[in-house]
């Protein structure tokens, strides 16, 4: 039995069948994750019982409840940006630059997470602000994608007329716009960040990926390090990238959803015809259906 006789026999309706993809997709990635991260997880766990007692026994005086007040300090110094190498830091998170970053990771939905309001009057604000910022936000990134593809289309009208070959024209000018975007929104802002955050490469793009996702897990944050003296074209480096990064990325994910939708497209038609097929072979095979076909060839024509 063929992939499409078991399709066909399934009979399931396409949001089942979406779904249970959906599904077994997210499965996969679980079982990915569980396997990469799990054991390591565990090793690393090991490792900092392992330092824990070490340090418990070389300094005597310090207790499991001295430890733990410890790793308050420590927990409170790292959400206000105070360095522990010193007493004081320049202007903590909360400074101008580092807030208009702040705000963009809040409509754009990155939401880090390392910095958040704690006065009762900003977590208020911050609700009011992303609740108008957010719809404010993805229709500015959509004109902004929409201008993107214009300019796309009219290069590749162009040349289409100066080449004639629409099908190879249109495909070479979807490339080079892919290999920029890739270039400009990846490739120049890994090397940056790699440079001013002293991270490796991988950390580096694997940070700008999930930045332009919007995924934002906070593992690594730019412009955040309070050991380091950060420029202040930085802070506008990094907004101007997220701004026409997530347009550009957001034009990407479109054009994967249109691959996907001419997908499910297809397999709609190439289901119906199989049904239809299914439904003339039952319909000839059946005698009540020839009897029909019969009485109609023989049926005299109608007067006029």
């Amino acid at each position: 039995m063929g992939i499409k006789e078991v399709l066909h026999f399934a009979r399931l309706p396409s949001i089942i069948l979406l779904g249970l993809v959906y599904v077994f997709y997210v499965l996969i990635g679980g079982v990915v994750f569980w396997k990469l991260e799990g054991d390591l997880e565990q090793k690393d766990i090991s490792v900092l019982l392992m330092r824990k007692q070490k340090l418990l026994s070389t300094y005597a005086c310090l207790d499991q409840d001295s430890l733990e007040k410890v790793a308050q300090v420590l927990n409170g110094a790292s959400k206000v940006g105070l360095s522990l190498k010193g007493n004081s830091t320049a202007d903590g998170f909360w400074k101008f630059t580092s807030s208009a970053v702040f705000a963009a990771t809040v409509v754009t939905t990155i939401g880090y997470g390392n910095m958040s309001p704690s006065s009762t009057a900003g977590q208020i604000f911050c609700v009011f602000f992303a609740l108008f910022g957010i719809p404010l936000n993805m229709v500015v990134l959509n004109r902004v994608g929409k201008y993107m593809l214009v300019t796309e289309r009219n290069i590749s009208n162009f040349l289409e007329g100066k080449t004639g070959r629409r099908t190879c024209t249109s495909f070479l000018v979807h490339l080079v716009s892919y290999l920029c975007g890739a270039l400009f929104f990846l490739i120049v802002p890994m090397i940056v960040f790699q440079f001013r955050e002293d991270w490796t490469y991988s950390q580096a793009i694997y940070y700008c990926f999930i930045t332009l996702s919007t995924i934002g897990f906070g593992d690594f944050v730019a412009d955040k390090n309070p050991d380091k003296v950060y420029p202040e074209w930085y802070s506008i480096f990094m907004a101007s990238w997220i701004f026409f990064g997530l347009a550009w990325l957001a034009l990407i994910i479109n054009h994967s959803i249109d691959m996907l939708e001419g997908l499910n497209m297809h397999l709609k038609r190439w289901w119906g015809a199989s049904k239809q097929e299914e439904e003339d072979c039952v319909g000839a095979d059946n005698p009540d259906t020839q009897l029909e076909e019969e009485k109609e060839v023989n049926r005299p024509p109608l007067k006029q």
